[in-house]
């Protein structure tokens, strides 16, 4: 087993194992193991202080946004605001994995309070995301950010390359709640669709309800106020807040340095370390630690107030399996868009190419 810590390299995911793909010597019992047990405990009442701040904080930004009305202004607002709003989503986040509380019926409201503004249905997300984290790395499977194999790179059509490859990417998250992707059918909208067991299309309807109701509380605002009022107050930030969650997924599953695997090549230690940390600078706290991804798609059950503490823990344990980039995220954005195209079309652990 390794024991020493991974050592961090600026421009690339840190230690020498950037694209270590043998199994790992050591159980995922090895790695809960070495994590203190407080760790996987959330705290009810820490937990609904971070969600009522995020709230405040987009509220004093709406309240200064009005009192302010000035075109000089509205562009920092939008991004403040989409940022709040991003942050608000990481909450629900925890909800959807139960990392917020252990009571089903607080995570169920704290998360439909923090998606639905959004325009996110809390639980059809919750399931799809749920299905990303059960297949984390796996080629055939991934239910997001897969990539492409180079015989699908070759024949996609333009528009598919112009969305997967341009920073048009930053803005798919919608199109993917629509429809998800073209391997997996399923509109997150939709209780009917393939995306739901049986057992799940209750809860989807819910959301659902609460989705449309906030769309027609939009499309009466701007019917009474008219598109300027729409955009100024809620298509700025939301812009903002999707292109955040593009970008934090994308930068987190999308690396030359972070192995792919095909069939019974994969499993679910090996995937759950295809992902890697990333460095956000003072907006890792502002988004609740999303940037400490390994240690969370390992135990989802943690809150996000306990991943720095959890993901020191497994440092050791995890040696040159462990990936943490201290790139610019803009320039790790770029060089990942630039740099991965397609994997192989054959193989059980794949790297993407250029």
């Amino acid at each position: 087993m390794h024991t020493s810590p991974a050592t961090e390299a600026p421009q690339a995911a840190s230690g020498s194992g950037a694209l270590v793909q043998n199994e790992p010597p050591f159980s995922l019992r090895d790695i809960k193991a070495a994590i203190p047990p407080e760790c996987f405990s959330p705290i009810v009442w820490k937990s609904m202080t971070y969600f009522f701040v995020d709230v405040l904080a987009i509220v004093g930004l709406y309240v200064a946004a009005t009192l302010i009305d000035s075109w000089f202004f509205w562009p920092a607002f939008w991004l403040l605001g989409g940022t709040m709003f991003w942050a608000l989503f990481v909450v629900g986040h925890d909800c959807g994995h139960g990392s917020f509380s252990r009571n089903r019926w607080i995570n169920g409201i704290v998360g439909h309070l923090a998606h639905t503004p959004l325009l996110v249905p809390y639980h059809a997300w919750r399931i799809s995301h749920r299905l990303h984290h059960s297949v984390t790395g796996h080629l055939e499977e991934e239910e997001a950010w897969y990539p492409l194999t180079e015989s699908e790179y070759r024949a996609a059509p333009l528009y598919i390359r112009i969305m997967r490859f341009t920073p048009l990417l930053l803005i798919l998250f919608p199109f993917y709640l629509m429809r998800r992707h073209p391997r997996k059918d399923g509109s997150h909208f939709l209780p009917w669709s393939r995306l739901f067991r049986q057992s799940e299309r209750r809860d989807a309807w819910i959301s659902s309800f609460w989705c449309f109701a906030m769309l027609g509380a939009l499309g009466y605002l701007t019917y009474e106020f008219g598109f300027l009022f729409l955009l100024k107050y809620y298509l700025g930030p939301y812009i903002v807040f999707v292109s955040w969650l593009d970008l934090v997924t994308y930068l987190h599953h999308t690396a030359p340095e972070i192995p792919w695997y095909r069939g019974n090549d994969w499993n679910f230690l090996r995937g759950a370390l295809s992902t890697i940390d990333r460095d956000y600078g003072f907006i890792n706290e502002i988004h609740h630690n999303i940037g400490t991804h390994v240690a969370h798609h390992l135990f989802i059950g943690i809150p996000h107030y306990h991943l720095n503490r959890a993901t020191e823990a497994i440092r050791p344990v995890l040696g040159e399996y462990y990936r943490r980039s201290s790139e610019p995220i803009w320039s790790a954005f770029n060089r990942s868009r630039k740099s991965c195209a397609y994997v192989s079309d054959e193989g059980g652990v794949v790297h993407y190419q250029s």
